[in-house]
């Protein structure tokens, strides 16, 4: 495990919020000069607790729908699963692959734009490896709320919980060509500058900032975020498929829960349960404690709660490779 001191969480907090703002801005927020600030994020990187900053893009605007799916081995070994994980991450419409345990062994998303052609390689996927899956469940991905890190904050105060980002829903966006091939280069690179982009590109600045923006103000790009590994600083991610008495009250759970400065994803989807919470917490007892205030207070209206701890992340995909 890393240890970091009060200001490189203030700067991960600052980086999770905009990956793409300026080291003079971040300074500015944080209290630091921006050459110290870009010092410490470069030995963050380093440290590999800074993994890549990269561009959130909300693909169901581009015309794609997406399926989870929740896989169960059996007769498998470590080179089989190994197969199995890379035989989904490497597919070209993958968007996460992750292990878990719990309820799963491997979770996964993946990005659809015909239904028919999920049919397929979902079929393609039973010839090679049905033996193998002793259970899968499916739903359809529906959308999903994003929170900041707050508790990367010694002061949970100062960050701004009522701050959400919304992937899904809504209508699709008109995009062109240059459109996708300016996501495909910011996608795994948020800060990549935007003189280099235009280079690439044979296009200009001008060109190039304008259709970024007019990305970001139809909600195609969400944010400019940091792909963190949480696990070097001591946290695990839980995620929590919660099944309510009264659907009716699930927006007073949300509006409860939501100011929990671990919360860090509510997702929405048709099937598996009815609320899905996902938290980033130091322990399976601290989820459980979270978990337990959460029932207390809505005892007439939840049911009951399952949990799947996601062990390691193998592969994210930041936009369809289509």
């Amino acid at each position: 495990m890393v240890k970091i001191d009060k200001k490189d969480r203030e700067i991960l907090y600052q980086l999770d919020l905009n990956s793409r703002q300026s080291f003079l801005k971040i300074g500015k927020n944080v209290g630091l000069p921006k050459t110290v600030v870009a010092y410490r994020v470069n030995k963050l990187k380093e440290l590999g607790v800074i993994k890549n900053f990269y561009t959130a893009i909300d693909a169901f605007k581009l015309g794609y729908n997406s399926f989870r799916i929740y896989l169960v081995f059996q007769y498998t070994t470590q080179d089989i699963e190994k197969e199995i994980i890379d035989y989904f991450g490497k597919n070209k419409l993958n968007w996460w692959t992750i292990s878990a345990e719990g309820r799963f062994d491997l979770a996964l998303i993946m990005w659809v734009k015909d239904t028919n052609d999920f049919y397929a390689f979902w079929e393609e996927t039973l010839r090679k490896y049905r033996d193998y899956f002793q259970e899968q469940q499916f739903s359809v991905y529906i959308q999903l709320y994003s929170y900041p890190h707050s508790y990367l904050l010694d002061d949970t105060a100062k960050s701004n919980r009522t701050r959400f980002e919304i992937t899904g829903g809504g209508k699709q966006v008109e995009t062109d060509d240059l459109d996708f091939q300016i996501l495909r280069l910011i996608a795994p690179n948020a800060r990549m500058p935007m003189k280099d982009i235009a280079n690439q590109l044979n296009s200009t600045i001008s060109i190039v900032n304008y259709r970024i923006k007019k990305m970001i103000d139809a909600e195609v790009i969400q944010g400019f975020k940091t792909n963190i590994d949480f696990t070097i600083l001591g946290y695990q991610f839980f995620k929590a498929d919660i099944y309510l008495q009264d659907y009716k009250q699930r927006g007073n759970i949300i509006n409860y829960v939501k100011t929990n400065p671990h919360l860090v994803r509510i997702d929405r989807s048709v099937g598996i349960s009815d609320l899905e919470l996902e938290f980033h917490v130091k322990s399976l007892n601290q989820f459980h404690e979270i978990m337990k205030d959460i029932c207390n207070k809505f005892h007439n209206i939840i049911k009951q709660y399952k949990y799947v701890y996601a062990s390691k992340l193998h592969y994210m995909n930041y936009m369809p490779d289509e």
